[in-house]
């Protein structure tokens, strides 16, 4: 198993304040200015945090190239999502942009959070032994 290297720290480092600002703006008023300030904020967090996620070695299931697992898709749905969402915003598209962040959130950071809790990775091992 791994254990706290550099890298997984950083990924804590980005991960947790874009949970604690996405859970933020999941409930807040859209469209103010604190609103699209804390948006690109959360953008570039998560983007830093999908990058940073494709560095981390899969250690449970199966395994492609003997580093990506599938919790590695969750990465990709970031990568993919959070531009699009950004542009959907530009093009003043609220629906396009509202699905795609609640994709990234809820994808991103609560789906792909719950599989780091699973036994057999660093965070079970971390929160519960």
């Amino acid at each position: 198993m791994t254990t706290g290297t550099p890298i997984v720290y950083a990924h804590l480092a980005t991960v947790l304040p874009a949970f604690v600002i996405g859970t933020y703006m999941m409930v807040s008023r859209k469209g103010s200015k604190i609103h699209r300030l804390l948006g690109k904020i959360y953008m570039v967090l998560m983007m830093t945090t999908a990058i940073i996620a494709l560095f981390i070695k899969a250690e449970v299931g199966p395994q492609l190239f003997g580093h990506f697992g599938f919790i590695h898709l969750f990465s990709v749905l970031v990568l993919y999502s959070v531009p699009k969402a950004y542009f959907a915003a530009r093009r003043h598209d609220r629906k396009s942009h509202a699905l795609r962040m609640i994709s990234v959130y809820v994808g991103g950071l609560l789906i792909a959070g719950s599989f780091t809790l699973m036994p057999g990775r660093l965070m079970h091992t971390w929160l519960f032994t």
